[in-house]
């Protein structure tokens, strides 16, 4: 049997290197073990689709090779982004299951498969899961049928039924070469706003920027474009187009848990006392301001499948991370959807008089950092992350949180220690109310993380 390392199992889907970490013959491997626990679950059909890199085509059909080859039966969706995947298992009559070929927003070489089973999108033990099937060979033996479905048009309708503008806006939209190049430019323009596409040509080189709104680095195109055009507002997707990227027209990057607090209020207007879920990265103003407007706010772990679980576990209409995943509940079907999240920002811009600049000056934003990456290894971070919280000297006026790594809110800011699940990485962020806040929580947070790692690189 092909080897396939355990290392692309990660928290939230697999992703490797392809011909180094992710191969053919170890996609057919992910299919039949993915195809198994269909079965086993008692499903019978599943739908799959892929983005624009250019090993999409060889991983989809290994992928449906061995789904196939379990007695599953394939619908193929073709090249369209992850949230179409996600509305075609919400929307099909008897599918339950899905996977997205992505490699969302890693670099081009990248490749991966992010899956659902039986309305459920997988994470933690339900991916290793798969792994250990493929370790012990317990697979399904069958012959399932492939047919091809066209699922787009239904799926920009029902955009289209749901989002209604109030007076015309002029969008830039950032599609990074991504798989959303042809939809999400196409949906706009759709629903009447004045659309200028950015590098909406779908190529898997990623000529022009890396497919990372997350990343301001690679908005700087977006913003002057918004300049150059006097649009109202700048859009960005990630490679997959499960999240959204979002810039004012002066060139302020709104940060996703800024952008959940206009969502979370235009929600509670007509869902008084909705609950919102958010992770752990994101700014104390949101849950403040949640809770000010009569919602419930609901701190989870990072991670767009954890999010989902959560959302479903306590029954909220809304969610959201520092990434840009956006999930609804309310109007939509809650996963995390970033062209169906930039359709409802519009819907809001346009019901208000003002320009987005002076809209979103109403939330709360202090000094802060973008996420802050400190190289470690795979085999260490979580045991840093861990010592970090156990040994540092956060002082006395802190609430910790321990939900994921470890936070400390003060009442002028706050700073975060977590250990990426998918990078060798120890993701850190901070805010501050004062720019001598912001200095002394990262003073903390540099301290306690040379003495457990004193060969580390902070950065901050």
């Amino acid at each position: 049997m092909s080897q396939i390392p355990q290392s692309i199992f990660r928290a939230y889907d697999i992703r490797g290197v392809i011909d180094q970490d992710l191969t053919v013959a170890g996609a057919r491997l992910i299919g039949q073990a993915i195809g198994s626990e269909v079965v086993a679950q008692g499903e019978s059909r599943i739908v799959v689709a892929r983005d624009g890199r250019l090993s999409g085509p060889d991983m989809l059909l290994a992928l449906t090779e061995g789904l196939l080859s379990t007695g599953v039966d394939v619908i193929d969706l073709g090249r369209v982004p992850t949230p179409v995947l996600y509305f075609a298992v919400h929307t099909l009559e008897g599918v339950h299951s899905g996977v997205a070929v992505t490699g969302s927003h890693n670099p081009s070489n990248y490749n991966g498969f992010k899956i659902m089973i039986g309305g459920h999108t997988l994470s933690g033990e339900a991916i290793q899961g798969l792994y250990q099937r493929i370790s012990d060979g317990r697979f399904s033996t069958g012959e399932g049928h492939c047919e091809s479905h066209d699922i787009r048009d239904t799926y920009l309708e029902r955009i289209r039924q749901d989002i209604h503008l109030k007076r015309p806006l002029k969008a830039v939209v950032d599609c990074g070469n991504g798989v959303g190049g042809e939809l999400g430019p196409r949906l706009i323009a759709s629903l009447g706003v004045d659309t200028v596409p950015l590098f909406d040509d779908i190529d898997g080189h990623f000529p022009n920027h890396h497919p990372d709104p997350g990343k301001v680095e690679n908005l700087q195109d977006l913003i002057a474009m918004v300049q150059e055009t006097g649009a109202d507002i700048g859009l960005a997707f990630d490679g997959d187009a499960d999240r959204v990227g979002v810039v004012t027209p002066r060139g302020e990057v709104i940060y996703p848990d800024r952008f959940l607090m206009a969502l979370a209020e235009d929600l509670l207007t007509r869902k008084p006392g909705a609950r919102v879920v958010f992770d752990i990265k994101c700014t104390g103003h949101l849950a403040d301001m949640i809770a000010r407007l009569g919602g419930e706010p609901d701190m989870w772990f990072t991670g767009h499948s954890l999010i989902k679980a959560r959302m479903n576990e306590v029954g909220a209409d809304l969610g959201g991370e520092m990434s840009g995943h956006i999930f609804f509940k309310e109007r939509w079907y809650g996963f995390d959807d970033g062209i169906y999240a930039a359709a409802r920002l519009l819907e809001i811009l346009a019901g208000q008089s003002e320009d987005a600049d002076t809209f979103f000056s109403r939330y709360p934003q202090d000094l802060g950092t973008a996420e802050l990456n400190v190289e470690v290894t795979d085999a260490t971070k979580f045991d840093l992350a861990r010592r970090i919280a156990l040994e540092g000297d956060f002082g006395n006026d802190g609430t910790r949180t321990t939900l994921d790594g470890l936070r400390v809110d003060y009442p002028d800011g706050w700073g975060l220690c977590r250990a990426s699940n998918t990078t060798p990485m120890l993701v850190f962020r901070f805010e501050g109310a004062s720019q001598a806040a912001l200095d002394r929580i990262q003073d903390c947070f540099r301290t306690a993380l040379l003495k457990v790692a004193p060969d580390a690189t902070p950065g901050f």
